[in-house]
C-alpha cells in the first residue's frame, strides 16, 4: 500500500514538473514571438535599405520575429489595402516605410503601433501633431535633415550661379509637396530660378525629364518615390544633355547623380528598428518616443557622374565632399 501510495505521489509531482516546464516554455515562446507588418510604398535602394536597417536592429537585440511584407507598387490605393490587412492580421507591429504608407497605417488602426521612416515632414502629412508630440500608437524617424534643402540651394547658388532649377515631382505625394514648397523657399533670395514637372506615375518620369532640355541649366529630385523609383531615366537625359543631375539621397547618387546633401537610409531604418524594440518589449509606448532627424548630413559627389554630365571641378570639393 505505501508502496502504491508513494508511486502515485511520484507520478503526480512528476506530471506537474513537465506542465510547469511546457507552460513556461510557451509563455518564453509567446513572449518573443511577434509579427510585424511591413507596409513599404514602392521598391527602391532607399527605401529597400531603410528596411535592412529596421530588420538588423531587431536581429541585434534578439527578438523573434515574422514579417509580413508588403509593397503598395507605388500605388496609393494599395497602401489603403495593405494597412486594413495588417489589422484584420491582429499584427503586432506595422512598420511603414515612406509617407503614403504611415498615412494609411494611421487611418486604417489607433491600436496597433506604428513605426515609420522615409517620411520627409511627418508633421505636414499629419501624422503627428509636433515632433516632440507623436501620436498615441505612432511615432518614427524622418528622412530629411532640416538643413538638407537649404544647403543644396546654397550649393547650386555657388557653383551654378543664376542658374534654372528644373524639378520633377508627383504632386500626389505630400512629402514632394513639401520639399518643393522649401525649395521654392530657399531660392527666394538668390538668383536662381525653377522649372517643374509633374508626374502621377512612374512611366511619365522619362517625358517629364526630356521636356526638361534646354529650358534648365540643372534638375533636383528630391526624394519622391515615384520619380526615384525610374531615376535611371533621368540619368539617361542627363548624361546625354550634360546637364548635372543634383538628387536627394546618396542611393540615387550611385545611380548616377552628381551630387547629393544627403543621409544613409540604413542608418535611420536602423533607429526606426530600435524604437520598435523598445515599443516590442514594453520598454516604452509609441507617444513615448519622439519623432527624430536624420542623426547626420554629409556632402557627396560622383566623380563618374561629373565627368558623364559636363560638370565643372572646383578644387574645394576636395575637402568639402566624400567621393565615389
Amino acid at each position: 500500500m505505501k508502496k502504491k501510495l508513494w508511486f502515485m505521489l511520484t507520478s503526480i509531482c512528476l506530471l506537474l514538473v513537465v506542465t510547469a516546464c511546457a507552460t513556461d516554455t510557451g509563455e518564453e515562446g509567446d513572449e518573443q514571438t511577434f509579427k510585424v507588418g511591413v507596409s513599404q510604398f514602392v521598391e527602391h535602394p532607399s527605401l529597400d535599405a531603410a528596411y535592412q536597417g529596421f530588420q538588423a536592429a531587431i536581429e541585434d537585440a534578439g527578438l523573434n520575429v515574422e514579417y509580413d511584407i508588403q509593397n503598395a507598387q507605388a500605388d496609393q490605393s494599395n497602401t489603403a489595402t495593405i494597412a486594413q490587412n495588417f489589422v484584420a492580421d491582429n499584427v503586432d507591429l506595422i512598420f511603414a516605410n515612406a509617407t503614403p504608407s504611415a498615412q494609411s497605417a494611421l487611418q486604417a488602426t489607433n491600436d496597433i503601433p506604428i513605426v515609420f521612416t522615409s517620411v520627409t515632414d511627418a508633421v505636414g502629412a499629419g501624422l503627428v501633431e509636433a515632433m516632440d508630440q507623436p501620436g498615441e500608437n505612432i511615432t518614427g524617424v524622418m528622412d530629411m535633415h532640416p538643413d538638407a534643402i537649404i544647403e543644396t540651394v546654397n550649393f547650386i547658388d555657388t557653383y551654378f550661379e543664376g542658374a534654372t532649377i528644373g524639378v520633377i515631382y508627383n504632386a500626389g505625394e505630400q512629402n514632394s509637396v513639401t520639399q518643393i514648397e522649401h525649395v521654392e523657399a530657399a531660392v527666394e533670395d538668390t538668383d536662381l530660378s525653377i522649372v517643374d514637372r509633374t508626374v502621377s506615375t512612374s512611366a511619365d518620369v522619362q517625358q517629364a525629364a526630356t521636356s526638361l532640355v534646354g529650358e534648365v541649366d540643372v534638375i533636383y529630385i528630391v526624394t519622391d518615390n515615384t520619380v526615384v523609383s525610374a531615376l535611371e531615366t533621368v540619368v539617361s537625359v542627363a548624361n546625354d544633355q550634360d546637364i548635372p543631375l543634383i538628387v536627394g539621397e546618396p542611393d540615387s547618387l550611385e545611380r548616377g547623380g552628381f551630387a547629393t546633401f544627403g543621409i544613409d537610409y540604413y542608418t535611420i531604418g536602423y533607429r526606426t528598428g530600435e524604437m520598435a524594440v523598445d515599443i516590442l518589449t514594453g520598454e516604452n509606448t509609441p507617444n513615448e518616443i519622439d519623432v527624430e532627424y536624420p542623426p547626420e548630413m554629409q556632402l557627396f559627389i560622383n566623380e563618374e557622374a561629373v565627368e558623364e554630365q559636363g560638370v565643372e571641378w572646383h578644387s574645394d570639393w576636395d575637402e568639402l565632399a566624400e567621393t565615389n
